[in-house]
C-alpha cells in the first residue's frame, strides 16, 4: 500500500543561548560589572542579554534611559518588597526564557534566584560582589539551599572565594573570576607626561558604610602638618547620609578649601589621567574597579590592606598599601608618593602594565562567557 511522506516537521529557528543578568539598580560596582557584561555579550556576539535592575531610591530613570539609548535590553522591576521582586522577575523570565539568570550582589542573588526557580530557568549563576556581605543565620541559610540548585558561584577575586568557602559554600561550584573594566577610555592615559599632571588625589567611590572616606580626610589633615597640602577630589554619590558625614568631618578638619565633593563624575577617565595619584580608603571590598580604573589611568595607587585591594595592589611593586583605618599609615603611604616623583612614577607605570594585562574587560568577559554557556552554543 503506498503511504504518502509525512510532512517533515518544520525545525525551531536557532537563537543564540540568552543570558539574563539581574543586580540592584543603585548603581554601585556590582551594577557596573553587570552593565559592561551586557554590553561585552553584545560585541562578542555569544549571546543575547538582558538586564534587570531592582529599583531603588537611586535608581535615576535618566541613567536607565541611557542604558536603553545604547541599545541594551533593560527592564525594572520592584525593590519595594522581596515577594514583589521575585514575582516581576519571575514573569520577565517566563516572557524572555533565559537559558541563564545570572543573580549579582547581596541580596539580590537570593531574590534573582528565586525567580529564576519559579520561572523554571534551566542554569542559575550566582555572583558575589564583597567580601564581607551582611549575612543573618537565615540569609545564610536560604543562599546555601539555593547553592544546591545554582550551577556556579563566582567570587569576582580570590578573597572573595576565599570568603564564600569558608561561609560552607560548595568547593566544586565555586570559582574566582577578577573583575575587569572597559580599556578604550583609558588608552590615552600614556599621553598624559607625568609632569603635567596634577599632583593632587582622587577617590572614587560612593558614600556608604563600606567606605571609608573618613580616614583618607585625616590622612590629609595629617599632611598638612608636614607642610603638604594636594588638592583632593571626591568622586561619587552614594548615601545623602555619609556624604553630610564626611562634609562636616571635612569642615571640622579645616579642609574645605583642599577637598571638593564632585558628586557623580560623568568623566572619571578624564579626571584619573589628570592626576597623579588614586586612592581606595575602605573597609572591605570584593575587586575594586575604581583602583583598577585608577591603575589603567597611569595614577600612583593606593589601598587600604583589605581583602581585594591586598590581591590588587603588591606593596612597593604597583603601589601602596596603608594599614585599615589607619590615618597615619595612609597619610605615610601619600607622603611618599607626593614627594618621591621618580618611585612614584615606577609604581604607577607598573600599575597601568597590570591593569592592560590583567584586567580588561575583554578578558573578564571570556571567563563569564565560557562558564554562562558551557554545552549550551553547541546544544542548541
Amino acid at each position: 500500500m503506498f503511504h504518502p511522506p509525512s510532512a517533515s516537521p518544520v525545525p525551531e529557528i536557532a537563537r543564540r543561548p540568552r543570558v539574563l543578568h539581574f543586580v540592584t539598580g543603585g548603581f554601585s560596582g556590582a551594577t557596573q560589572v553587570a552593565v559592561d557584561l551586557v554590553r561585552a555579550h553584545a560585541l562578542s556576539g555569544r549571546c543575547e542579554a538582558m538586564l534587570v535592575l531592582r529599583r531603588k531610591r537611586q535608581t535615576r530613570g535618566e541613567r536607565v534611559q541611557a542604558l536603553r539609548d545604547e541599545g541594551l535590553a533593560v527592564e525594572t522591576v520592584a525593590g519595594w518588597a522581596h515577594m514583589a521582586t521575585v514575582w516581576q522577575l519571575a514573569a520577565v523570565c517566563r516572557r524572555w526564557r533565559p537559558d541563564v539568570l545570572v543573580a549579582h550582589g547581596f541580596s539580590e542573588h537570593l531574590w534573582g534566584r528565586y525567580a529564576g526557580l519559579v520561572a523554571g530557568v534551566p542554569r542559575l549563576v550566582h555572583v558575589e560582589h564583597n567580601s564581607r556581605e551582611r549575612y543573618t543565620a537565615w540569609r545564610l541559610r536560604q543562599a546555601l539551599w539555593l547553592a544546591g540548585r545554582t550551577e556556579a558561584i563566582v567570587g569576582v577575586s580570590e578573597g572573595v572565594r576565599q570568603s564564600l568557602l569558608a561561609r560552607g559554600f560548595p568547593p566544586g561550584k565555586t570559582v574566582a573570576i577578577p573583575n575587569g573594566i572597559p580599556l578604550a577610555p583609558y588608552e590615552r592615559a600614556d599621553g598624559h607626561d607625568w609632569a603635567e599632571r596634577v599632583p593632587g588625589i582622587v577617590m572614587a567611590a560612593r558614600f556608604a558604610r563600606q567606605k571609608d572616606h573618613a580616614t583618607l580626610l585625616r590622612a590629609v589633615a595629617l599632611l598638612r602638618q608636614q607642610g603638604l597640602a594636594p588638592p583632593v577630589k571626591l568622586a561619587g554619590g552614594g548615601k545623602a547620609g555619609a556624604q553630610r558625614a564626611a562634609r562636616r568631618l571635612c569642615t571640622a578638619l579645616g579642609l574645605d578649601g583642599q577637598v571638593q565633593f564632585l558628586g557623580h563624575c560623568k568623566d572619571m577617565p578624564g579626571l584619573l589621567m589628570g592626576h597623579r595619584i588614586c586612592v581606595l580608603s575602605t573597609h572591605y571590598e570584593g575587586m575594586p574597579l575604581s583602583l583598577i580604573e585608577g591603575m589603567a589611568a597611569g595614577c600612583a595607587v593606593v589601598g587600604s590592606r583589605v581583602v581585594g585591594v591586598q590581591e590588587v595592589i603588591e606593596d612597593g611593586r604597583n603601589g601602596l598599601l596603608a594599614g585599615h583605618a589607619d590615618p597615619r599609615s595612609l597619610a605615610d603611604a601619600l607622603a611618599r608618593l607626593l614627594t618621591r616623583d621618580d618611585e612614584a612614577r615606577r609604581m604607577a607605570r607598573a600599575a597601568r602594565d597590570d591593569a592592560l594585562r590583567l584586567y580588561g574587560l575583554q578578558t573578564m568577559t571570556a571567563r563569564y562567557e565560557d562558564l554562562l554557556l558551557r554545552g549550551l552554543e553547541h546544544s542548541r
